[in-house]
């Protein structure tokens, strides 16, 4: 992907460097985020999370330190990610005005260590990257990259690009009314049929992400060859039935929450083929038609 010479976003809180130091990490950051998303994925609780660290190698004697979030290669990431912010900054404010949306709000991203505190409560890096519609603020620690890439097989910077714009994705639809709406509903549902709800959420921001690199090429002619197919690999690894086969060797659909692998592949890859958000109503469709 090419960024040379391209703006970084401002609206950026660098919270990294939280970690206390001598803290260990046998698996390493990493590690224990993949098990421990696994593992709430699949309806465990906290206890279950340490146990199955534990399990896998448990907690050793890999220190780290304020500074680790600091390295050359965390801050290369930073700025990356600053910059991504910045082209979703451009893309969406011009399609908003272009289609008479209104004006869009930029989000502010976070970037953290560990864990901290958000208007939705607090953020742990076991969580992955969220968006929180309370405070309009998408939280990032850094090191779900390098999940990504050691522990799913999930490499290169248009896939990383790809989470970004995901979350950012959630805001468009909390600015749009979208994402309350959804919410609402959930709070009134048992949790299989909340699960359904929430898998169409996340369908529509990936299919959002696919939207914003429709537009990000055609602004910057920034897209290289095998960027798609990176973005592509990135949606089918976290997948729900993809992510439960790994831990467990089946998958449960009722518990599914952000869609299957295909599902996922599916709605990026027309967000970036139509560029057209009236494309993405997925609340509309039937379970079969997702």
């Amino acid at each position: 992907m090419r960024l040379d010479g391209r703006r970084e976003s401002t609206n950026v809180e660098d919270r990294r460097g939280g970690l206390s130091g001598g803290k260990k990490a046998g698996l390493g950051l990493g590690g224990i985020a993949v098990i421990a998303i696994l593992t709430f994925m699949m309806g465990g609780n906290l206890g279950d999370v340490v146990q199955n660290v534990q399990n896998a190698g448990g907690i050793g004697t890999v220190q780290t330190s304020d500074g680790e979030a600091l390295t050359p290669e965390y801050e290369e990431l930073a700025t990356f990610s600053r910059q991504i912010l910045a082209s979703t900054e451009d893309v969406w404010s011009s399609y908003f005005r272009q289609n008479n949306i209104g004006t869009y709000r930029n989000p502010t991203l976070v970037l953290y260590t560990g864990s901290t505190s958000t208007s939705c409560g607090t953020g742990e890096a076991a969580m992955g990257p969220f968006y929180c519609s309370g405070d309009e603020k998408l939280y990032i620690d850094l090191s779900f990259f390098a999940t990504m890439k050691q522990q799913l097989g999930a490499d290169g910077d248009f896939a990383y690009a790809y989470v970004i714009a995901h979350e950012v994705g959630h805001h468009v639809q909390n600015l749009l009314g979208t994402l309350g709406q959804a919410h609402q509903q959930m709070a009134r549902m048992n949790e299989t049929q909340a699960n359904r709800i929430s898998v169409r959420i996340e369908l529509q921001a990936d299919f959002y992400a696919g939207v914003w690199a429709h537009y990000e090429n055609t602004m910057f002619d920034s897209i290289e060859d095998g960027d798609l197919e990176e973005a592509i690999r990135c949606a089918s690894v976290i997948g729900d039935d993809y992510l439960q086969n790994k831990a467990r060797g089946y998958a449960v659909e009722e518990s599914f929450t952000h869609g299957t692998a295909q599902q996922r592949m599916r709605w990026l890859r027309k967000g970036m083929q139509t560029g057209d958000l009236r494309q993405g109503d997925t609340f509309s469709l039937s379970d079969r038609e997702l």
